[in-house]
């Protein structure tokens, strides 16, 4: 059977008992990610001594008695601890579907963890699992100077002539994170971001205050003013250390602030003990933009990152797309990628918009 678990302190427990997670997976994360018409849920899945895990963030679908769910942004999907060479994949699924069925979930979506094990192979046969880019990452458990070796010849020559005129710290003050969040609006603006991305100071203060996981806000500070001209927040649990957001002062952008404080955070985790640092890939999964080149000059170890795309209940699910694309017929279905589809906002002019 399929257990739902809502409340923190068993869904702290059961993370425990997994062992090696992220943050993405925690309930605090799903608190601070959800949407006002979102609710956060960890479906526990138990054979024998295997258990899976699966968190979901479950929405109402308007002007119906149906519900979808969808995954926070990052890195989710399902957390197992199978040792057990019996474990029958294919009850799981089963249950697993007939649980979704039963409480009139018609489609589930997921971004996939590309660091933890089982999640293609316990996820294969429900829907479909397509590419979305690669992330960049550092293996932490290398020798510092094999990782720096690493580094291309451009960003050793931007790191040694940045730690000659910056220096990096940890921000322990209300006036750290301030700072940060006004460069990180900044570069929002810059970039023409979404609205969802321009997140407020209440979600900055409680992503620093959670104890589920261990957040760090280093601040990089150009020597001769001791302003503060670039700032990233990091996300470590477990052997994982995840790169969350980030911003900079554009009138210092030649300084290259962002890489040394990276660059920082590699020595520091590495000390610490950390597996690996994850930086992420490029905007919207590109692996040709600026911003994974950014990335790539630090590391080669690219890992592909994927999502889960499952229709669960086919007959409602077309019901509902068709009903949304007849009030355009001037759109074809076929050239919308976004799913679900029923929830693609399309205009007259044929886009569609991510909501």
């Amino acid at each position: 059977m399929i257990e739902t678990i809502k409340q923190k302190e068993e869904w702290v427990k059961q993370l425990e008992l997994i062992g090696n997670t992220d943050f993405y997976f925690t309930y605090d994360y799903h608190q601070l990610s959800k949407n006002d018409d979102e609710n956060p849920v960890l479906l526990k899945y138990n054979e024998g001594n295997s258990t899976i895990l699966l968190p979901l963030l479950l929405r109402n679908i308007k002007g119906t008695s149906y519900i979808d769910a969808t995954s926070v942004y990052g890195y989710a999907g399902v957390l197992s601890n199978i040792n057990d060479n019996s474990f029958e994949k294919s009850k799981f699924q089963e249950i697993l579907h007939s649980y979704l069925m039963d409480n009139k979930i018609i489609s589930v979506f997921s971004r996939l963890h590309p660091f933890l094990d089982n999640q293609e192979s316990l996820l294969s046969g429900l829907g479909e699992i397509s590419d979305q880019g690669m992330v960049v990452y550092l293996d932490l458990s290398l020798p510092i100077e094999i990782q720096r070796a690493n580094f291309n010849r451009r960003l050793k020559t931007y790191l040694n002539k940045a730690r000659k005129v910056c220096t990096v710290s940890e921000g322990n003050h209300q006036e750290d994170l301030k700072s940060f969040i006004e460069l990180y609006h900044e570069n929002m603006r810059r970039v023409d971001a979404t609205d969802s991305y321009f997140f407020d100071q209440t979600y900055f203060e409680r992503i620093m205050a959670s104890k589920d996981y261990n957040p760090q806000l280093m601040i990089c500070r150009d020597n001769d003013s001791q302003k503060i001209i670039g700032a990233a927040i990091f996300i470590k649990k477990d052997n994982i250390v995840q790169y969350h957001l980030s911003g900079l002062d554009a009138d210092f952008y030649e300084l290259n602030p962002i890489k040394l404080i990276i660059d920082e955070m590699r020595l520091i985790s590495t000390a610490e003990g950390y597996q690996l640092l994850n930086l992420g890939g490029g905007r919207g999964g590109s692996n040709e933009d600026s911003l994974f080149r950014f990335k790539s000059g630090f590391s080669k170890e690219f890992k592909n990152f994927r999502l889960w795309k499952y229709i669960v209940n086919h007959d409602i699910y077309n019901k509902l797309t068709n009903e949304k694309f007849n009030q355009y017929p001037e759109v074809d279905k076929n050239q919308i990628s976004f799913f679900p589809q029923y929830r693609a906002t399309l205009t007259k002019k044929m886009d569609t918009l991510e909501i």
